[in-house]
């Protein structure tokens, strides 16, 4: 399979989305029309959109379900970030109804849509619990992670007045250094359900899906190239690898293998994303033999400053009930920051997600 084939032809930026239920619907009737034999399992979640819409995470099988090799392709796990998410599965299952890309003999692919579908709907990157399923994958069975930073930091998260709250976070990167600001904030904690980046206190329902499929499949049976689509972090329309395998694990290495020295890890320092506890990876992780990998494909927005000033103003607005107009408004700038309505960021993504699809799709086969 060439490469070239598979994205050289015309992008067509209309497959975004302009909400999760439009974006569900064109997801589902593209699996009517493929040739490539298929198995569709809905997942319904609780809840209901602003609409009062019905929410489901949908999976599609695709190809020879006895498959020796598997390209996952993760989209939605933070809810907002699945209009990029969906825009890329769309955008491939119209190359592979037209003709335009193929499945290798003797590989399969398995899209997951809407991991987070509260979150889609209401343009928010957690779940209707306040969980973010990226720092969920955690024993609950155990005492959870500290993040005592989090606490030191936590006042200022939730200050209204936006000069005070940046001199806490201008201080506290002058005392700890710019890394540690950003584990105290994004890394994880499981404490606050108000706050951001809270893993919870039990599976989320996109980890259980994750879990199902695993079974259901019998995924930990077969080599794995896992790609799950994020939006946020970054240069701007840039589609950044990030690997949260260890630098020197056989993972890594096969993350290398197939897409070349542009990966990086986190664990290295070598990613714009620090480590962070309980990322979906590690579930994944622990399905996969040593000929497999987990990426995150991150499609970079504006700066990390202004992803925390989004974000917390989110948090700080869901926190008052009071202030319901106000979050539908911000929910506006949410999706700005996540998925910017701008042809040429659009272009860039889907361009960039076809070749990493590719990739993966000749690595796994091989």
């Amino acid at each position: 399979m060439s490469l070239h084939s598979t994205f050289a032809f015309a992008i067509d930026t209309d497959v975004f989305p302009v909400c999760y239920g439009l974006a569900r619907q064109q997801w589902l009737n593209l699996l009517s029309g493929l040739a490539q034999p298929q198995r569709h399992l809905p997942f319904p979640c609780a809840g209901a959109g602003p609409n009062n819409e019905t929410l489901v995470t949908d999976s599609v099988w695709i190809g020879d379900e006895n498959a020796d090799s598997v390209v996952v392709i993760l989209a939605g796990t933070h809810g907002v970030e699945g209009f990029a998410g969906s825009a890329v599965q769309i955008d491939w299952l119209n190359l592979l109804a037209s003709g335009q890309a193929d499945i290798p003999e003797g590989t399969a692919v398995l899209l997951v849509h809407a991991l987070t579908p509260w979150g889609y709907a209401w343009s928010r990157r957690c779940d209707g619990d306040g969980v973010d399923l990226n720092r969920n994958a955690v024993d609950f069975s155990r005492p959870l992670p500290k993040n005592p930073d989090y606490e030191r930091l936590r006042p200022a998260l939730f200050e209204a007045d936006r000069q005070q709250r940046q001199q806490a976070f201008s201080e506290f990167s002058r005392q700890y250094g710019r890394v540690a600001l950003e584990k105290a904030i994004s890394g994880g904690q499981y404490r606050d359900p108000a706050g951001p980046f809270y893993g919870g206190q039990a599976p989320a329902h996109g980890r259980l899906v994750c879990e199902a499929l695993i079974q259901h499949y019998a995924l930990r049976q077969r080599r794995l190239a896992v790609i799950d689509l994020h939006t946020g972090l970054g240069p701007y329309g840039y589609g950044e690898i990030i690997c949260d395998h260890a630098p020197d694990s056989a993972g890594a290495g096969v993350a290398h293998r197939w897409y070349g020295d542009s990966v990086t890890l986190p664990l290295a320092g070598t990613s714009s994303s620090v480590p962070k506890l309980g990322l979906l990876d590690y579930l994944w992780h622990a399905a996969m033999d040593e000929r497999s990998c987990y990426v995150t494909l991150e499609f970079g927005t504006f700066s990390t400053d202004h992803l925390f000033e989004v974000l917390l103003r989110d948090h700080q607005l869901w926190a008052q009930p009071e202030h319901n107009d106000e979050r539908l408004a911000h929910s506006l700038a949410m999706r700005h920051h996540f998925c910017p309505n701008e042809t040429a960021w659009q272009e860039m993504v889907l361009f960039r997600a076809r070749q990493v699809i590719a990739q993966a799709l000749r690595g796994v086969s091989i």
